[in-house]
């Protein structure tokens, strides 16, 4: 059977100030169009639908028309998990009437994990939840960590589990080794919010959510597929995608991917201003894409964002390179004590160690001038 694993939508998501909405439409209609070609038999959403667990009213609608496209008009069947951002009870809502129509939306984790049988294949849902809640539902005190909780929630659905039969785990976790990105919500401080791989080993395919690149981890059976856009600088690089996963009866699977055109992209650019703002630079770019620029300049700038807006509209983040690196400079710097060295070698170390730009001579005859006239100014006194 084939079915198509994707995640992290982040209905409602804000970058910046910037509304995502309609980027996000955008995408999903491309998804659409994807499983209109592809045909699958499923269709598997590793959590995190909305950003946040209430979401504005427009998220709610997007997700609404989505899924009645999906599973009613083209009555494919949908397997849906909630992540560390959704809220599991809003998710639940329904959830008892909608399977019969299969849609099979699980928002909170119960002791008792039955899977979706979809074309022969075993899909077992575990949406996200606190270690707290999971030692709640288990009943063991034990349970303090990510790694415990999971450990004790695969360890339950292996006991049932039906090793001739092909098994897939939906879930919503940062599994150790994972590259993260700067919009992914940390789970938890100090690496507890981590699992390991080997916790997914009875599975023939793991399919996550959470890490918003496809090659967050390299693992021969545990993916993520990744977020359905670019919600972070961070991401700028990454090919955002869906992925095709092609199930045989005895586990064996083959996977691909259909990437996503956005919108608009995430981009990052640097120069002067002057060079940002000649024609030969941008003329061949998409300029109104979202960008992150890094301005070369030094010396002060008259409304840098506006002038730059006149030509990419969607600036959505501005900054320079030289307060970036005097920056770190300031916080690494330590104050010299040589009695040895003159003021104007003491100035000198100083400025190179604030500022990370070249003393010259110009400046040295400048710095000159103005410790005499204070030394003078001292003597008079």
């Amino acid at each position: 059977m084939k079915f198509i694993h994707t995640a992290d939508w982040h209905l409602g998501k804000i970058v910046h100030g910037v509304h995502m909405t309609d980027d996000q439409r955008h995408a999903l209609l491309q998804f659409i169009e994807i499983i209109e070609e592809e045909k699958p038999d499923a269709v598997v959403i590793a959590g995190d639908l909305y950003d946040r667990s209430v979401p504005p009213t427009e998220a709610v609608e997007l997700l609404d028309e989505i899924l009645y496209t999906i599973n009613v008009k083209m009555k494919i069947p949908i397997v849906a998990i909630s992540g560390n951002h959704d809220s599991a009870e809003r998710l639940s809502f329904g959830s008892s009437w909608y399977r019969h129509s299969q849609l099979y939306i699980h928002g909170k984790l119960t002791k008792t994990c039955e899977p979706v049988h979809i074309k022969g294949v075993n899909f077992y849902c575990v949406p996200y939840a606190e270690p707290g809640t999971v030692r709640h539902v288990f009943e063991d005190e034990s349970i303090h960590s990510h790694q415990e909780a999971m450990r004790r929630i695969t360890g339950a659905i292996e006991e049932k589990l039906n090793p001739n039969e092909p098994n897939v785990l939906v879930g919503h976790a940062f599994v150790l080794g994972g590259k993260t990105s700067d919009s992914e919500r940390v789970l938890s401080v100090g690496g507890s919010g981590c699992v390991t791989a080997d916790l997914f080993d009875a599975f023939d395919y793991t399919a996550l959510g959470h890490l918003h690149s496809p090659d967050a981890i390299r693992h021969p059976k545990v993916y993520y597929s990744g977020s359905l856009l670019k919600y972070s600088f961070s991401e700028a690089k990454q090919n955002k995608s869906l992925s095709i996963v092609e199930m045989r009866e005895d586990g064996n699977f083959e996977i691909r991917y259909r990437s996503l055109t956005p919108k608009y992209d995430m981009r990052e650019i640097s120069g002067t201003m002057e060079e940002l703002l000649d024609v030969t630079f941008y003329q061949n770019q998409k300029v109104d894409d979202y960008f992150k620029i890094t301005l070369n300049d030094e010396g002060s700038l008259i409304d840098p964002i506006n002038r730059l807006r006149q030509v990419y509209p969607n600036v959505l983040h501005l900054e320079r390179k030289w307060d970036l690196t005097d920056l770190r400079r300031k916080k690494s710097y330590s104050s010299v004590k040589d009695e040895r060295k003159s003021e104007i070698d003491l100035f000198e170390t100083f400025y190179q160690e604030m500022t990370d730009r070249e003393f010259d001579s110009q400046k040295q005859e400048l710095m000159v001038s103005v410790i005499e006239a204070v030394k003078k100014e001292e003597a008079l006194k």
